[in-house]
C-alpha cells in the first residue's frame, strides 16, 4: 500500500494547573515514521480514551512509580491503541496483521515487535472491545476482590471504562449484590436500567457513608475501588468481617492538584473486621489474560455482558473527549476512530 508523506499526532502543550481543557493539546501533521529493523509500522485506526490519562502535574514524578502513566509537556500523548501492519522489516509480523499496543494519539507508529500484540479476530465478538478496560475490570473482581456467590459488592466510579464492566463481572461471578457510586442522577439510572446494580450511591447528594448503608444495611463483603478517598473511606466503615477490597485506581487523587493525595483511613477498622486492602496492577497479572478473554468473549456472545462506549471520529476529537472523560460526561468507554 502507498503512503501519505504526512500524519498526524496528538502532543501536550503544557502540563495543567486546575481544569484539563483541550487548550493544553496540539494537534500536529508531521512526516510518517520509518521502522527500522527489527521496528514494526502500525497504521492506528482505533484508540481509547481513559480518565486516567489526564496528565499529571508531579513534584517529583520518579517518586510515583507508574512511568506508563506520565506525560511531559512537548511530547506525543500515549494510550491503548488497535492498528494494522503496513511494514515490519526483520519480524515475523506480516502486513495486514491487526495488533494492539499503546502508541495511540496518532495515526502512525513506530514500535519494536515486541510492543504490539496480535489481536485474534475471533476472540471477542466487537474488535472494539479488545481496547475495552475489562481485563483491569476482571481482575479486580477475580484475583483483586475475590468475589463469590451471595457477596454484596461495591464498585466506585461505577460508570467509567472500568466500572462498567467490573459490576457485570461481578454479577457474573456471584455477586448477589452490586452497588455502584457515579456522580449523576443520569448515569445512575443508566447503571440500574442497563447495566444491572443493584443501587447506586451519588457523589454530591449526601454523605456516601449515609447512602452506602442505606443501599448495603448488612454491610458489603467486597469493594472494587477506582477511586479512594472519601469513597474507599465509606466502604470501610461498612465493611463486614473478612471482606476484600481491591484497589485498581485512584481518581480521586489523580483528577485533583495532588495527584499523591493520601487516603486516611482507621488501620484498626482493618484489623478488627479482618479486612483484606490489595492493590492490583494488570502489568502484574498477563498469565491471567487467555482466562479474561475466554470468559468475557463468551459473555459478549451470550449477552450476559455488554460493553458500553462512546465513538467518536478524527484524531482531532480525542483532546476533547479526554476533557468531557474527566468532566464525568461520558457512561463506559470512549474510542476515537482514526
Amino acid at each position: 500500500m502507498s503512503l501519505p508523506a504526512t500524519h498526524r499526532e496528538v502532543r501536550l502543550t503544557a502540563l495543567p494547573e486546575g481544569a484539563l481543557t483541550p487548550g493544553h493539546f496540539e494537534v500536529v501533521t508531521v512526516p510518517v515514521p520509518t521502522p527500522g529493523p527489527g521496528q514494526v509500522l502500525v497504521r492506528n485506526q482505533l484508540m481509547s480514551v481513559a480518565a486516567v490519562m489526564r496528565p499529571l502535574t508531579l513534584a517529583d514524578p520518579d517518586a510515583f512509580g507508574l512511568p506508563q502513566l506520565l506525560h511531559r509537556a512537548g511530547e506525543v500523548m500515549r494510550g491503548p491503541a488497535l492498528g494494522e501492519v503496513v511494514h515490519a522489516p526483520g519480524t515475523d509480523l506480516a502486513p495486514g496483521t491487526v495488533v494492539r499496543h499503546r502508541a495511540g494519539w496518532r495515526e502512525y507508529a513506530v514500535l519494536g515487535a515486541g510492543e504490539v500484540s496480535p489481536v485474534d479476530p475471533k476472540a471477542l465478538p466487537d474488535p472494539a472491545a479488545h481496547l475495552s478496560q475489562g481485563f483491569t475490570a476482571w481482575l479486580g473482581v477475580v484475583r483483586g476482590a475475590g468475589v463469590r456467590r451471595g457477596d454484596t459488592v461495591f464498585v466506585t466510579g461505577a460508570a467509567g471504562g472500568v466500572g462498567s464492566l467490573a459490576g457485570q463481572f461481578a454479577r457474573l461471578h456471584g455477586a448477589a449484590r452490586v452497588i455502584g457510586s457515579t456522580g449523576s442522577r443520569h448515569k445512575a439510572d443508566r447503571l440500574t436500567r442497563e447495566l444491572g446494580y443493584d443501587a447506586v450511591v451519588l457523589r454530591g447528594a449526601g454523605p456516601l457513608d449515609e447512602q452506602l448503608r442505606a443501599a448495603a444495611p448488612d454491610g458489603i463483603d467486597a469493594l472494587f475501588d477506582t477511586v479512594g478517598g472519601e469513597q474507599l473511606r465509606a466502604a470501610l466503615e461498612l465493611a463486614r468481617r473478612n471482606a476484600r477490597f481491591a484497589l485498581v485506581g485512584a481518581l480521586a487523587a489523580q483528577l485533583s492538584d495532588d495527584a499523591l493525595a493520601p487516603t486516611a483511613i482507621s488501620t484498626l477498622a482493618l484489623i478488627a473486621r479482618s479486612v483484606t486492602l490489595r492493590g492490583i496492577s494488570a502489568a502484574d497479572h498477563q498469565d491471567a489474560m487467555p482466562d479474561y478473554l475466554r470468559e468475557f468473549g463468551r459473555a459478549l456472545r451470550e449477552g450476559t455482558i455488554t460493553y458500553p462506549y462512546t465513538r467518536l471520529t478524527g484524531i482531532d476529537r480525542a483532546p476533547g473527549a479526554l476533557c468531557e472523560l474527566v468532566e464525568g460526561r461520558h457512561l463506559g468507554a470512549v474510542l476515537v476512530e482514526l
